[in-house]
């Protein structure tokens, strides 16, 4: 078993300041392009991206909330948000009365193909113009490793349900 580190080198600290800065500064410009144009939060825009993925338009509220990483309550509120602007539908699963299906609206997709065409350009003017495609393909390779170490031991809020 190898020895916890005490400390980290020059370069891994130089790589976890720059990811660092990075999201700080990206975040923020992502944000406030959702909030002009679709007046979303960040949140609700990845609920609406990934149900308009989905099969049908529809997830259940427990995979959805596994999927983008975000407390099960955290969900629900930004979910009721959603549904009172008429942009999801929540309903029973028919599967299963314990779980909570929800869907996009026609008019959530509505507000996802206004939203998308300056979230890519504000994503690529910041973090991918700079770079190569090859540059980004090396980001998406270890920052995918590195996802998929996190999700192999989330934080309870991001943990994925056993089923029973």
């Amino acid at each position: 078993m190898s020895e916890t580190p005490t400390s980290l080198t020059p370069t891994q600290l130089g790589a976890y300041f720059a990811f660092t800065e990075v999201g700080a500064l990206l975040r923020p410009a992502v944000e406030q392009q959702l909030k002009e144009v679709g007046g979303l939060s960040y949140v609700q825009f990845q609920l609406l991206a990934t149900l308009g993925d989905a099969p049908d338009g529809h997830m259940r509220m427990t995979d959805l909330a596994d999927g983008v990483v975000y407390s099960r309550s955290g969900l629900t509120y930004q979910a009721q948000l959603l549904e009172q602007r008429g942009l999801v539908t929540r309903s029973p699963s028919p599967d299963d009365e314990r779980s909570t299906m929800v869907s996009i609206t026609d008019a959530g997709r509505d507000v996802l193909a206004a939203v998308f065409p300056g979230h890519i350009s504000t994503v690529h003017g910041l973090l991918f113009a700079s770079i190569t495609d090859d540059d980004a393909a090396d980001l998406a390779r270890i920052l995918g490793t590195i996802s998929g170490h996190l999700r192999a031991n989330p934080p309870r809020s991001a943990a994925r349900r056993r089923a029973k």
